[in-house]
């Protein structure tokens, strides 16, 4: 969006200090500048069609070669040929020439333009599966994009190349049109002070603003589009409907009883949804137990020994207090005392502004409504391994009750999938005393950086999983067999292969929403349904609850503030693996980054030199920060002991915008486990300390002392 703005300002002010300099030195430089215009003038009076057809050529061999001149080839022909001329034939010359680039791209240069771009390209396929031709029309009306690059990227795409054409064509119109009339102005500049003429400050400023103006318009009009499609009740009985009882749900609701709006809050699950239910306090209460049973075997580098007795019913016993502790905060009679009506069953859209209570006491009732927000969450993936369905595999969703159910730590569970929730539970069980075989295709915990995961799995082995590589093809009897004809054997399984989101039986399907992959959002959380928002594990990215409860305030806030105010939902998110030890990341990897063509600058602080590490004796781990040259955080993850809690400073500074100056600038307790991050801030800093400056300070000091 900045670009056109940029550019202009970078023309005026080229111009004006070439005039300025030129007025100061009347002599050779101007003269030779006047007989040059006056030369072209009396060859384009003698050949009249050459310049202008030369012209169109040279414009359309720029565009399709994708070099970065044709806006001032676009100024140029304002001045050259007059407003209605250069807007014919540039209009006609870039659509050429950028369909050229289009086919080059296609049949020519496809792998270097994967190779240079690709990283835009899956932005640009979704766009065109979502809106066909109407998505490369608003990149030709909102630049947020070089035209070149779009050109490159749409030559990959199965678009026709005549669409491609006339699209261009009509597109770019409205900004070849501004660019031109800023020539026809530039071409009457002829003294210093003409620089500042009401014409030519009011055509850049007519740059500047065209894409704000066409992102609104565009905005507008979808929304009128889709608005008249459904149109609203002209009365409805709740200001917002929510879909979901679990945290993104119970958020959103919340908001909306906090802004005294009257909402009503539909679950077909238990309240708190899979994070109280199944998730996050379960396994944290695992762990928890598990970090004790650790403690009590003792620590021989701290002079400590022992060991652990493990009661496996008092385990469980904690594990569901954890949750029963935790539950009302949750509960239908909380939010009931909030002001929200809580209605028990499973809900159906009818459209953007009705929805069909289906199952429950109060089945069969409809509830107009403004808005909607749906928070469904999302169920686990189970694999289509054959012979599955005979071992009777457990889900985070079963899990819990099977293990209340025995008396001791179970024998040996096979758990596939080497993610968050895998690494975490099987860790947790080994130390409680319990046989656990972890089966992961490729490496455990791939979304961390490699050195980070390859810490945590020495750790795990060290506790007694087992890790093997490889993949499950199929279930024989009481017996996994791997791709590699290995064989393992299993008291039960667990599945920890990830999660789909709830998209089923919401009624999308006839209302034109496709469910056969994620919802699809806007940065506002709405969805492809006016007034319909969407949260939590339903959207992602990525199925953490603290990102679904910030997804939920998002949306109902969006939901019950527009068309007067709308807000956008924070990234990235701050995450965590509660293994020990533990990793805490926020924003992309060092792989990742250079995935974008980035080069980021690497900070690394060892807990080694944390004096609060050094006085527990866990010392194993780093603190890892991701900047750019201005010291601007572009992500950081951090390993080892009380990692979550060391992260928390660095989130807080990268989500507020502040560097790592700022961060070197926030004391901290001392000692304290988020020291490490002033420290690394502290790293940084030394880094960048110039010899020179040094040796300057040092004579200074000299002198001072006399």
């Amino acid at each position: 969006m900045r670009k056109p703005i940029l550019l202009a300002l970078l023309g005026a002010a080229l111009l004006a200090g070439g005039l300025w300099a030129a007025s100061l030195e009347p002599g050779a430089a101007r003269a030779a500048l006047g007989r040059a215009l006056v030369g072209l003038e009396a060859w384009r009076g003698a050949h009249p069609g050459w310049l202008p057809l030369g012209y169109f050529a040279a414009y359309v061999a720029v565009a399709a070669a994708s070099l970065p001149v044709a806006v001032w080839m676009t100024l140029g022909a304002g001045a050259l040929f007059g407003f209605w001329g250069g807007l014919v034939l540039v209009s006609f010359a870039a659509a050429l020439g950028a369909t050229g680039a289009f086919l080059a791209a296609r049949w020519l240069a496809r792998d270097w333009v994967r190779a240079r771009f690709g990283a835009r390209l899956g932005a640009i396929e979704a766009g065109l599966a979502r809106d066909g031709a109407l998505y490369l029309f608003s990149l030709r009306l909102i630049p947020v994009a070089p035209f070149f690059i779009v050109n490159l990227l749409f030559g990959l795409t199965p678009m026709a190349p005549a669409r491609f054409y006339w699209v261009s064509q009509i597109g770019m119109l409205p900004a070849t049109a501004a660019y031109v009339f800023a020539g026809t102005r530039l071409a009457e500049v002829a003294t210093p002070a003409d620089v500042l003429s009401p014409g030519l400050i009011g055509a850049f400023v007519a740059i500047g603003v065209l894409p704000w103006l066409a992102r609104g318009g565009l905005a507008l009009w979808r929304r009128v589009a889709r608005a008249r499609r459904w149109p609203r009740p002209a009365r409805a009985e709740r200001n917002l409907v929510v879909i979901g009882g679990g945290a993104a749900g119970l958020v959103a609701a919340y908001v909306a009883a906090a802004a005294q709006a009257r909402v009503t809050l539909i679950a077909e699950g238990p309240m708190g949804g899979d994070c109280l239910n199944f998730g996050c306090v379960p396994s944290k209460a695992l762990i928890a137990a598990a970090r004790a049973a650790d403690a009590a075997r003792g620590a021989p580098a701290l002079g400590i020994e022992g060991a652990a007795r493990v009661h496996w019913p008092t385990v469980m016993a904690h594990v569901r207090g954890a949750i029963a502790a935790i539950a009302p905060n949750d509960s239908e009679a909380r939010y009931r005392g909030l002001g929200v009506e809580v209605i028990r069953g499973r809900a159906r859209l009818l459209s953007p502004h009705e929805v069909a209570v289906e199952t429950g006491p109060e089945a069969g009732r409809r509830i107009t409504t403004r808005a909607v927000v749906l928070a469904t969450g999302a169920a686990p993936v189970v694999p289509p391994i054959p012979g599955i369905e005979g071992v009777g595999a457990l889900t985070s969703e079963t899990l819990w009750a099977w293990l209340s159910g025995l008396p001791a730590p179970p024998r040996r569970l096979l758990i596939l999938g080497g993610g968050a929730m895998g690494c975490e539970l099987a860790q947790a069980l080994a130390r409680l005393g319990a046989g656990v075989v972890l089966v992961e295709p490729g490496r455990i915990l791939a979304r961390e950086e490699e050195e980070a995961a390859a810490l945590v799995a020495q750790a795990l082995a060290a506790d007694g999983v087992e890790i093997i590589a490889g993949r499950v093809v199929r279930f024989e009897g009481r017996e996994a067999v791997l791709e590699s004809g290995a064989r393992v054997g299993f008291e039960a399984v667990l599945l920890a292969t990830g999660r789909r989101a709830r998209l089923t039986g919401l009624g999308l399907e006839a209302l034109g929403v496709p469910t056969e992959k994620p919802l699809e959002t806007d940065a506002w959380l709405e969805t492809l349904l006016p007034g319909v928002y969407a949260a939590g594990d339903l959207v992602g990215p990525v199925q953490l609850t603290n990102a679904a409860g910030h997804q939920g305030w998002v949306a109902a806030a969006n939901a019950l503030a527009a068309p007067l105010w709308r807000f956008r939902a924070a990234a990235p998110m701050p995450q965590a693996v509660f293994t020990a030890p533990e990793i805490a990341r926020i924003g992309p990897t060092r792989a990742e980054l250079t995935a974008q063509g980035l080069a980021p600058e690497v900070t690394r602080y060892p807990l080694a030199e944390l004096d609060r590490a050094i006085a527990e004796g866990a010392r194993a781990g780093w603190v890892e920060i991701l900047t750019d040259p201005r010291g601007r955080i572009l992500g950081a993850s951090v390993v080892g002991a009380r990692a979550s809690e060391i992260l928390a400073p660095i989130a807080l500074a990268m989500r507020q915008g502040l560097g790592l100056g700022k961060l070197l600038a926030t004391p901290q307790i001392y000692p304290s486990w988020p020291e490490a991050a002033k420290n690394a801030a502290g790293r940084w800093r030394q880094a960048r300390v110039s010899p020179r400056a040094l040796a300057l300070a040092a004579r200074y000091f000299a002198w001072r002392r006399g």
